[in-house]
């Protein structure tokens, strides 16, 4: 069940994320929990694990974490995509 948990936490996570930077309509949901869960890691490794948490993941910093994940790969595929 904390398999299950961590997912569904990573998805809305990387959701938010992908609303925040304007980029959420062209992730489908797989990238959108893949975005959450590395968002989560990168962001609780940068910012520690301060605020609020929910499935061991701290949503602050994760969110943080997701969104400036989202803004690189967005960057990185959307110059070699128009190249």
């Amino acid at each position: 069940m904390g398999l299950i948990w961590s997912l569904i936490v990573g998805a809305i996570i990387g959701a938010i994320a992908g609303a925040i930077t304007n980029r959420g309509a062209a992730m489908g949901w797989i990238a959108n929990i893949v975005a959450g869960l590395v968002g989560a890691w990168i962001g609780q490794g940068l910012l520690g694990t301060w605020g609020p948490s929910l499935a061991g993941m701290a949503l602050v910093p994760s969110i943080i974490g997701a969104v400036v994940l989202v803004l690189i790969v967005s960057l990185i595929f959307g110059r070699t995509s128009r190249s």
